[in-house]
Order: C-alpha cells, then structure tokens, then sequence
C-alpha cells in the first residue's frame, strides 16, 4: 500500500532530510501518546507529542515533548519569552494549525510557528511524532527536526 505524504513529510524531502513514516491504527477513543507507543510497537520514550500553547507576548508555539511528560508551562513561558503560557483550546487547534487532536506535527502548520523541543529528545537517536495524520508517526533524528523547524531545545516538562 502506497503511503500518503504528508506536508510534514514533504517538508522533509524538500529539506534532504532523512526519516521514516510508521503507520500505526487509530483508536477514537484513545489518542494518548502511550496509546500510540502501544499500537505503532514504539518505545513510549522515543514518541513526543505536539502541544500548542499561546504565549502573553509571542501569541502561538508550539512544544514538543516526550508522550509520557507532562509540559512545565512555566518553562516553556521562560523558554519562549514570555510571563505567561497557556494551552489553546481545542476548538482552535484546526483553525490555528490545520491539524486535528492526535495527528497534531511540528512540521507544516499553516503558519511557521515558533516551535519549543523538551531537551530530553536531544538524548535519543531517534525520535517519533505526528506526521499531521491520525495513524502516522514519523520517525527521525532529533536533531534533524530542530533543524528542520528552526527549533528552541529546553527543559519543558515537570
């Protein structure tokens, strides 16, 4: 079966960069990281997911983190810039990102927004998230995704 490209992945061809697409099934029910971990046969350690937030002074970021943390909204406040940080409502994760809870990337938002990647990632060879589908993770160096969106590495969780 030919896998359907994402704009995630194709913003990764278009950067050179290397990575693999892991389809994995979709549980209505249950979009957690550690479901997807469970599903896809990945280490929960290795699958990060997408948070969006919105800063008092930057308006909307994003954060990456591991499946299984739970983001400090404090330091991402300190690592954005900003006083405060709040999650967005889910109501505006498709408006603001053309994504939709549980397939939630990175990687080709409608709009470049400033992305936050917990430094936990930088110890793992490879990393999983969203490939801006429900039932697709793209796997790839955590490096690799700092560069591709021109990331921040900080300490995000709790």
């Amino acid at each position: 079966m030919k896998i359907k490209k994402t704009n995630a992945a194709r913003i990764l061809d278009g950067l050179g960069i290397n990575y693999e697409i892991k389809t994995y099934e979709v549980d209505e029910e249950d979009l957690s990281a550690v479901h997807v971990a469970e599903t896809a046969g990945i280490d929960i350690d290795s699958v990060f997911k997408t948070l969006v937030a919105r800063g008092d002074k930057t308006g909307v970021i994003m954060a990456v983190i591991g499946g299984a943390e739970e983001l400090d909204l404090k330091a991402l406040a300190k690592a954005s810039g900003n006083k405060s940080v709040n999650m967005i409502a889910l109501k505006e994760l498709l408006p603001l990102t053309g994504y939709i809870r549980g397939g939630c990337s990175p990687l080709g938002a409608k709009k470049n927004y400033p992305v936050y990647i917990d430094s936990r990632a930088l110890t793992l060879p490879q990393i999983s998230i969203s490939a801006g589908l429900r039932g697709m993770q793209i796997i790839i160096a955590p490096n690799d995704l700092v560069k591709a969106v021109n990331a921040t590495v900080a300490n995000l969780t709790l």
